[in-house]
């Protein structure tokens, strides 16, 4: 698929329709969150974002030279870019070598610098596009009050017992996430160890539970699909929440029963 300056508004769009959704669903409150796409095409960028300097990027990304990738600034509310992407995004330009960058931004911007989460957008994108042959791949950071709720309860970070408990309540969940959940205790947000370790669960799954943080979610075929990721996983984290209110009166749907809705839609899932 070849990208046109046509093409990065619909981009455009669709974060301010990711960002918006993930307020609606009280996963990104004040500045909380954060959002990145990689293109590696080149876009004709300068429509939107017309200021350019030189950046040193925060992990080496060899595999991405000339790939374009856009992100949000540090500090701003993915509720606002909707109304303003230029406020609110930088385009940054892999350049060879991959470990500096050309930053377009708007004269709108109303940042300094893009997320301090950059470096795990960063490292994911590049390894997930090193071991497959994609144009894109998009990721987002939020922090959805029930499954990060749930992340504070130690049981809830152990991989088998969050997997098996989050994915019983609905068949879409099975469907949609085969492999459960990337499970990671609390790491300091931001440090280089958060991101080598999200880097490395990201590899066998499509969502990686920071416990005590949130989560963050990777996808290729689009921004709306990693969209629909963190909805359904916080649906399911809901319910859970709610059987957990009214005593655990509930038992979701009998395993047995998730592994032939897996079978019928040829799903080779890993958790039941």
């Amino acid at each position: 698929m070849e990208f046109s300056s046509s093409t990065l508004g619909q981009l455009l769009k669709e974060m301010g329709k990711v960002g918006r959704q993930l307020a609606e669903i009280g996963a990104t409150e004040g500045a909380a969150g954060n959002i990145s796409i990689c293109i590696r095409q080149p876009l004709d960028i300068t429509q939107f974002f017309s200021e350019a300097r030189m950046i040193t990027l925060p992990t080496p990304v060899p595999d991405l030279v000339g790939a374009n990738l856009i992100v949000t600034g540090s500090g701003r509310r993915l509720r606002e870019i909707a109304d303003s992407p230029e406020a609110n995004l930088a385009c940054i330009v892999v350049l060879e070598g991959g470990t500096q960058g050309m930053m377009f931004t708007s004269p709108q911007a109303q940042f300094k610098r893009v997320t301090s989460e950059f470096n795990s957008h960063l490292a994911i994108h590049q390894d997930q596009m090193r071991l497959r042959p994609i144009q894109f791949h998009a990721v987002i950071h939020a922090q959805p009050k029930y499954l990060t709720f749930l992340s504070h309860l130690p049981k809830y970070q152990d991989k088998k017992y969050i997997d098996t408990h989050l994915l019983r309540w609905q068949a879409e969940t099975i469907i949609n996430l085969p492999e459960g959940l990337g499970v990671l205790p609390f790491i300091l947000p931001g440090s280089n160890h958060l991101m080598i370790e999200t880097m490395l669960s990201m590899r066998e799954h499509q969502v990686v539970l920071w416990s005590q943080h949130g989560i963050i979610v990777r996808a290729d075929e689009s921004i709306l699909h990693a969209l629909d990721l963190v909805e359904y996983l916080e649906t399911a984290a809901h319910y859970e929440f709610l059987n957990l209110y009214t005593g655990e009166i509930g038992s979701g749907i009998p395993a047995e029963e998730l592994r032939a809705i897996a079978e019928i839609w040829n799903v080779r899932q890993k958790v039941f």
